[in-house]
C-alpha cells in the first residue's frame, strides 16, 4: 500500500511526533512537498504533506493561523510537518490549535531530522508500492493467461474477481450474462443490462464507471472486442476504486478476453462458410451431402424438424440489424445449447434453427421489440432500415427447398404490409383479415386512405364509401352504383378522383387489393 502519515511516524529514522490529528493518520501520501510561502495552495494538488519552518508565517496569531490551515485543508493537504529548532523552538500553540479544529493532522519534526529524509522516506515507500504493484499486477497476468489457456473466460473471471477482491462478470453480443465469478455475481451484473447495451453502442475500446460511493458496490464496464459494435462487455464491481495491482489484473484480463473474442469470431466465420455450404447443399435438393457437411456442428439440426428463417433490412441492403438479428440469435441459442445455422446471403440473412428452440423464439422476440420501437417513435411509419423478417412452417432437410420459398414469401407479406415479422402459417390459416389487428396494419392503412377521408371532410363528395361499394361488387358499376343510391357516371367521376387524389391507378389488382385490406382494417364494422 502507499505511504501514509503513520507509516511515517513509526519511521523509526524519522522521530516524528503527532501533535494534532492523531485520527487522521491512515490517510495516504502521495508526496511531501517543502514550501515556506505564505500561501502554498496554488501550488498544491492533493495529498500532500507540507513540511514547513514558518518562514514566512506569523505561526503566532491564532486568526492567521486558522486562515492558513483552512486553505490548506480546502486543498486537500493530508499533513503538515513542522520542523522545531529553526524559525520557531517549539511549535507555536495557535497552529497546535487551528490544526485540531480542522482535522488536519500536525507532525513535529525534530531538528536533527532534515526535510530531505522525509521526502526520500515518502519517495521509497511510493516506489515499494507501484514495485509490489507491478510484480503483483505480473503474478497475475500469468496466472490469467494460464487460465484462459486451461479454463478459458471463466477461469479468467475466477482469477479477476480474486484479485479485485471483488466480482467480475462477462456478458456476450446481446448483452446477456454468460459467466461471473463468484456465482452470485450473476444477479448483479444481470441488473446491468441497460448500462451495458449502451456501452456497446460505442465503438471498442470504451470503458464506464457505474454505482460509487453511495450504490453497493462501484463496477466498471468494459467493451471488448476491435469492431465498430463490440461484441462482449466485462464487468468488475469491488467496494472501492481500483488501486495500482487491480488496474493491472483488469487491464490484463480485458486484453485476454478480447484476444478470445477475436479467435471466436474467426471460428465463427469459419464455422458459417461451412454452414453457407450446408444451405447450398438443402436448397440443391441434396440432404445426404448436407449431412455429410454438418457433421457435428450442424449434424442434429437436421434430424429434427427446423424452421427457414430469411430477413432483410427495411433499405434493402445488409446493414446493423441484420448483424443485430443475427446476434440476438446466436447468444439465444448458445445459451439453449442449440446448433443454430446462419449464413448472411448478400443482402439477406438466412437463419436454419430448431423449431419450438430459443433461436427461433429469440428471432420472433427481436421483431416485436423493432415493431414496439417503431410504432412507439414513428407512429407505425416503417423504418427505412428496420428489419424485415419471414419464418417458414416446420420442415426437414427434404423440403429446405420449399420452406426456403415460404419464408421468402413470409417476408415478401412483411414487407408489403409494413411488418416487421410474419410467419407462413398466418397466411396459410385461411382468411388474412386477423392479420389486419396489427396496429402497424392501422397506421399503414390510415396513412393510405388518409388523403381520401381529408376530401370527404370538406364534403365534396363520399368518396370512401364509393371505393368500399365499388370493390366490394368486384369494380360492376351498376350494381354498385344501386348500392350508393347514385348514378353510375357519378360512381366513375368518384372512382377517377379517387385515381386523381391517391396517384394510383384502380385497373392495377394490387392497388384494389392493398385499398379492400385497407378499408377492412379501419372498419369499425
Amino acid at each position: 500500500m502507499p505511504p501514509t502519515l503513520a507509516s511515517l511516524v513509526h519511521h523509526s529514522a524519522l522521530k516524528l511526533t503527532v501533535r494534532a490529528g492523531e485520527d487522521r493518520l491512515d490517510v495516504p501520501v502521495r508526496w511531501a512537498h517543502v514550501s515556506e510561502l505564505a500561501d502554498p495552495v496554488p501550488y498544491m494538488e492533493g495529498g500532500e504533506l507540507l513540511l514547513i519552518t514558518a518562514l514566512k508565517l506569523d505561526a503566532e496569531d491564532p486568526e492567521a493561523m486558522r486562515r492558513y490551515v483552512r486553505r490548506l485543508v480546502g486543498a486537500g493537504v493530508v499533513g503538515l510537518g513542522f520542523a522545531v529548532g529553526v524559525n520557531y523552538e517549539e511549535i507555536p500553540e495557535a497552529l497546535v490549535d487551528a490544526c485540531a479544529q480542522e482535522g488536519l493532522p500536525l507532525l513535529e519534526v525534530p531538528r536533527r531530522t532534515p526535510f530531505l529524509a522525509i521526502s526520500k522516506a515518502v519517495s521509497a515507500a511510493i516506489a515499494a508500492d507501484q514495485y509490489r504493484a507491478v510484480t503483483a499486477g505480473f503474478a497475475a497476468q500469468r496466472e490469467l493467461t494460464r487460465q484462459a489457456l486451461t479454463a478459458g473466460p471463466e477461469g479468467v473471471l475466477t482469477v479477476l474477481a480474486a484479485q479485485v477482491d471483488g466480482w467480475a462478470a462477462l456478458y456476450d453480443a446481446s448483452g446477456a450474462v454468460v459467466a461471473a465469478a463468484p456465482e452470485w455475481a450473476g444477479r448483479r451484473a444481470a441488473r446491468l443490462t441497460t448500462e451495458v447495451e449502451r456501452l456497446r453502442e460505442r465503438p471498442a475500446p470504451a470503458s464506464s464507471v457505474v454505482g460509487g460511493p453511495e450504490h453497493e458496490d462501484r463496477v466498471e464496464l468494459h467493451s471488448l472486442g476491435t469492431g465498430r459494435r463490440p461484441r462482449a462487455a466485462l464487468a468488475v464491481g469491488t467496494a472501492a476504486a481500483l488501486g495500482t495491482a487491480e488496474r493491472y489484473a483488469v487491464h490484463s484480463a480485458i486484453a485476454l478476453l478480447t484476444l478470445t473474442t477475436e479467435r471466436s469470431r474467426s471460428l465463427h466465420a469459419a464455422e458459417q462458410r461451412v454452414g453457407t455450404a450446408v444451405l447450398r447443399m438443402l436448397l440443391a435438393g441434396e440432404p445426404d451431402h448436407a449431412r455429410a457437411v454438418a457433421g457435428d456442428l450442424y449434424g442434429g439440426l437436421l434430424d429434427a424438424p427446423f424452421r427457414m428463417i430469411v430477413a432483410e433490412s427495411g433499405s434493402g441492403t445488409a446493414g446493423e440489424p441484420l448483424s443485430e438479428l443475427a446476434e440476438a440469435v446466436e447468444s439465444a441459442a448458445a445459451r439453449a445449447g442449440e446448433a443454430v445455422l446462419v449464413v448472411p446471403e448478400g443482402e439477406r440473412l438466412v437463419v436454419l434453427a430448431a423449431d419450438e428452440g430459443a433461436a427461433v423464439a429469440a428471432c420472433a422476440a427481436y421483431a416485436a421489440a423493432r415493431e414496439a420501437e417503431r410504432a412507439v417513435a414513428e407512429q407505425g411509419r416503417v423504418e427505412e432500415d428496420a428489419p424485415v423478417v419471414g419464418l417458414s412452417a416446420p420442415a426437414g432437410p427434404i423440403a429446405a427447398a420449399a420452406a426456403y420459398k415460404q419464408a421468402e414469401q413470409a417476408l415478401s407479406v412483411a414487407r408489403r404490409r409494413g411488418r416487421v415479422f410474419v410467419e407462413h402459417e398466418q397466411l396459410a390459416a385461411g382468411s388474412v383479415l386477423p392479420l389486419l389487428a396489427d396496429d402497424a396494419v392501422k397506421a399503414f392503412a390510415d396513412g393510405l386512405l388518409r388523403a381520401l377521408h381529408e376530401h370527404d371532410a370538406t364534403g365534396r363528395g363520399d368518396l370512401v364509401a364509393s371505393l368500399r361499394a365499388w370493390l366490394s361488387r368486384h369494380g360492376q358499376w351498376d350494381a354498385a352504383a344501386a348500392d350508393l343510391g347514385v348514378h353510375r357516371h357519378t360512381l366513375r367521376y368518384r372512382m377517377r378522383r379517387v385515381e386523381e387524389i391517391l396517384g394510383r391507378s384502380l385497373d392495377d389488382p394490387d392497388v384494389r387489393m392493398e385499398l379492400w385490406l385497407a378499408l377492412k382494417a379501419t372498419s369499425t364494422e
